[in-house]
């Protein structure tokens, strides 16, 4: 080696140790700590829950995955009244879980809580007690859950390469029970290694690497899987796929389990001028039916209620109406959890601020987005422009809004993969053609003539316009 290489060679080890040194003092390219407190993102019973099974666990939905030590008696507690119920708590990731060690009393009120002694995994402790409180029905759950959907699909053909494979219960799952050996994936006889996860109603399958092309799988979820009453599966639930050749570009698609057969989904109600038209479910809990202002005559799929208190257009126009409680606690479960996923995305790295909030004449590829003010898409609109896999994020800290007229233009992509994740109030214009789900902490409000190919789920309240059309993509 000639001294001049030595001379060069010599100076780059002396920038590297010196990189070393500036990274082991916390300079450098030192990751930051982790100073943000979790938060409980859902509970399932809900808050003000009635007909809560005697014999059911309790499960809140963190915003990150929590440290199980912190997870006890002491900091997850029931009671009746002034008087504790006893029960074993345990942490799964981001789920905690209450099992009571008897039946709970029937037609009676409890009060659970989740204090400040549960800790993330670098140590940030909860900020504020979160507490919550329901009222228990008459019978013990008997029902085996039920797998209602998968993605992919049964028989799926050119599935992506580096996608998740997920299945949606019915109901919440227990997620002690969602494991590397209760949910597996095969191709042939040959186990496929991954991670296995579950939220609530849904539980994913992340293989450790891409998947292999043009190949057939098989997903296959065990009778070890129960719901939070301790019913096991019926029977084992497989399904099978096929993979194409091509990845989806974008971040992973926001899990909506349970609420994704939803066009309309709230927690405080449904205001309508009719008519309208709802291509899908509609729904709201834990507020009474009669919140719910769409008739059945608007409504293709069905319209959840609480408390059979739900009467349309009159007594009678309860032809599409179900009672189920239960159902919707979870559905409103999922959808805060789908909200608290999306805001939280930090991958691939985000897009900020494009244009100060303003996305008019804009083609979007596929990504993550996000804002710390509002967004407005003016009459001029948006594209975005991509693959029917490819995944779009938008996160906005503040308002949506969509000019009259104003169209959301799909180059390629579905309204499925397409999600905006709004803190404040998303307002459709008049006779604007909006696409994609919306996920609002507050109002979502379409005014006369807005069409929507996606989902409306509000953390308060839909109002609609009159001839306004919400379609599930």
């Amino acid at each position: 080696m000639r001294i001049s290489e030595m001379w060069f060679m010599t100076l780059l080890l002396a920038a590297f140790i010196a990189g070393c040194g500036e990274d082991n003092a916390g300079g450098g390219s030192t990751a930051p700590a982790d100073t943000t407190a979790p938060t409980v993102s859902s509970t399932n019973p809900g808050n003000a829950a009635t007909g809560v099974a005697i014999n059911r666990n309790l499960a809140a939905t963190f915003s990150e995955a929590t440290n199980p030590a912190t997870c006890t008696a002491t900091t997850f507690t029931l009671t009746q009244g002034v008087t504790p119920v006893p029960g074993a708590v345990t942490c799964v990731g981001r789920t905690a879980t209450l099992d009571p060690t008897s039946d709970l009393a029937a037609s009676t009120p409890y009060t659970a809580t989740i204090t400040t002694g549960v800790k993330d995994l670098a140590g940030n402790p909860l900020a504020v007690n979160k507490t919550w409180s329901f009222t228990t029905g008459t019978t013990a759950d008997t029902t085996a859950p039920t797998v209602s959907s998968t993605d992919p699909a049964n028989t799926a053909t050119s599935v992506v390469v580096n996608g998740n494979i997920a299945a949606t219960f019915n109901e919440a799952i227990d997620p002690a029970t969602i494991t590397a050996a209760t949910f597996t994936l095969t191709q042939g006889a040959t186990p496929v290694s991954g991670t296995v996860t579950s939220t609530n109603a849904v539980a994913a399958f992340d293989p450790t690497s891409n998947l292999a092309a043009s190949t057939l799988y098989t997903a296959t979820i065990t009778t070890g899987a129960k719901d939070l009453a301790g019913n096991a599966l019926a029977a084992p639930f497989a399904w099978s796929f096929t993979t194409g050749a091509a990845t989806a570009a974008g971040p992973a698609p926001v899990l909506l389990g349970t609420a994704a057969g939803f066009a309309i989904l709230t927690k405080t109600g449904v205001t309508a001028v009719h008519p309208s038209t709802i291509n899908g479910d509609a729904g709201a809990s834990p507020i009474t039916g009669a919140a719910i202002g769409v008739t059945c005559a608007e409504v293709s799929g069905t319209i959840y209620d609480v408390d059979a208190a739900y009467t349309g257009g009159g007594a009678a126009d309860v032809t599409c109406r179900v009672t189920d409680a239960t159902f919707l606690t979870t559905a409103v479960s999922d959808m805060e959890i789908a909200y608290t996923d999306a805001a939280g995305r930090t991958v691939p790295a985000p897009i900020t601020e494009l244009g100060a909030g303003n996305i008019g004449g804009l083609v979007l590829a596929p990504g993550l987005y996000k804002w710390g003010t509002g967004v407005s898409i003016p009459i001029g609109g948006v594209t975005l422009t991509g693959g029917a896999n490819d995944v779009w994020i938008f996160q906005i800290a503040q308002n949506l809004t969509v000019a009259n007229g104003a169209i959301v233009t799909l180059n390629g992509a579905l309204a499925k993969n397409v999600f905006w994740q709004v803190a404040g109030q998303a307002t459709l214009g008049t006779t604007a053609d909006f696409k994609g789900t919306i996920l609002s902490q507050t109002l979502i409000s379409l005014n006369t003539g807005a069409v929507m190919t996606g989902r409306a789920l509000a953390q308060t309240a839909v109002t609609l316009e009159a001839n306004t059309t919400v379609t599930t993509p």
